[in-house]
């Protein structure tokens, strides 16, 4: 699972795997964007079915700008994850810069009403080298 999910934190049973992938198709270096995909799996390797109510990103370039982003769910859901059950989902993100760095927590709460965090793993946003 490392090999495909090379990022990961496990928080109160909870796992957060993530893989990132840079994508030159949407990018334009000469324009200052690059972008990337980013894949996570949640993992519930509890005993209580959890929800995810929320997302918060904090995003850093190269140059050590933080962005944050926070909002309800991701991807427009708020999924139910079962005991040893998971979520899968794809995003992306812009930047200014050819590298950076992803790093956060979801907002879960459990069958029984109670709120906890989840942490998301620190990833790094790489673009090739020009010329590899």
């Amino acid at each position: 699972m490392k090999a495909l999910f090379p990022y990961e934190e496990t928080t109160d049973g909870v796992t957060v795997r993530v893989a990132v992938s840079y994508l030159p198709e949407q990018s334009e270096p000469a324009r200052g964007r690059w972008f990337w995909a980013y894949h996570i799996r949640i993992e519930n390797d509890g005993d209580r079915t959890i929800q995810l109510l929320a997302r918060r990103w904090i995003i850093t370039d190269a140059r050590g700008a933080h962005h944050s982003v926070e909002g309800e769910g991701v991807v427009g859901e708020q999924p139910v994850i079962a005991p040893g059950g998971s979520y899968d989902y794809v995003s992306g993100c812009p930047l200014a810069t050819s590298s950076g760095s992803m790093q956060g927590s979801y907002r879960m709460t459990g069958d029984d009403g109670a709120m906890f965090d989840v942490g998301i793993p620190k990833f790094a946003l790489l673009a090739p080298a020009v010329g590899a």
